[in-house]
């Protein structure tokens, strides 16, 4: 079972600022989007899994870790076959793609810790403004990216139980007890939190 969706190594996006790993995807989501140029978002896959494959991982785990977004967008992309032309299709699965595979990149290549201290240091300003709790905000989005691996892990002992029953395995009857197993360690955790004080509202 996965305990993190960081991994360990030298490449060059490990050694890169966080802050600069964060601002890059939120640029390049930014201007993949601005794009309807079918070259653009194929030249963008590319580069995004050529840095996806770069952080260490094998192409066996590298594709086990974003393989269901792949099908869910594949799945998308299907149902919008009957609205939209092929091209437009292809330039909508390619941007989603890439765009996965950056955030990948930056997963893997960013600790949990790190990626909350910075997080609080960007959204300084707005918790100046009263806007938000930057604190707050880091530590909700460092808990989701602790969890998606015990999320996914729960999601396959799930899935293997039904089989070891000689049950059918389909999505409507896993994704049931996925989210009750799910929710449930959200109200843990949430209790856990607020009787350590963590937050600050």
């Amino acid at each position: 079972m996965l305990t993190s969706l960081h991994i360990e190594g030298n490449s060059l996006l490990h050694r890169l600022p966080v802050r600069v790993k964060l601002i890059a995807l939120v640029a390049s989501s930014i201007g993949l989007f601005l794009s309807a140029s079918l070259a653009v978002q194929a030249v963008a896959f590319v580069v995004a899994a050529a840095l996806y494959l770069s952080v260490g991982l094998s192409p066996k785990e590298a594709l086990k870790r974003v393989g269901f977004v792949f099908l869910t967008i594949f799945f998308l992309a299907a149902v919008n076959l009957f609205y939209l032309s092929v091209s437009e299709v292809a330039t909508l699965a390619l941007r989603l793609m890439a765009l996965v595979l950056f955030a990948a990149a930056v997963t893997a290549t960013t600790t949990i810790s790190a990626f909350m201290d910075e997080i609080t240091i960007l959204l300084s300003p707005l918790e100046r403004l009263g806007w938000l709790k930057a604190a707050d905000v880091s530590l909700a989005l460092g808990l989701v990216l602790r969890f998606v691996p015990d999320i996914f892990a729960r999601y396959q002992a799930i899935r293997e139980a039904h089989r070891a029953r000689g049950l059918p395995v389909r999505p409507l009857t896993i994704i049931g007890p996925l989210i009750i197993l799910t929710l449930k360690d959200a109200d843990t955790i949430a209790a856990a939190i607020d009787a350590r004080g963590f937050r600050r509202q």
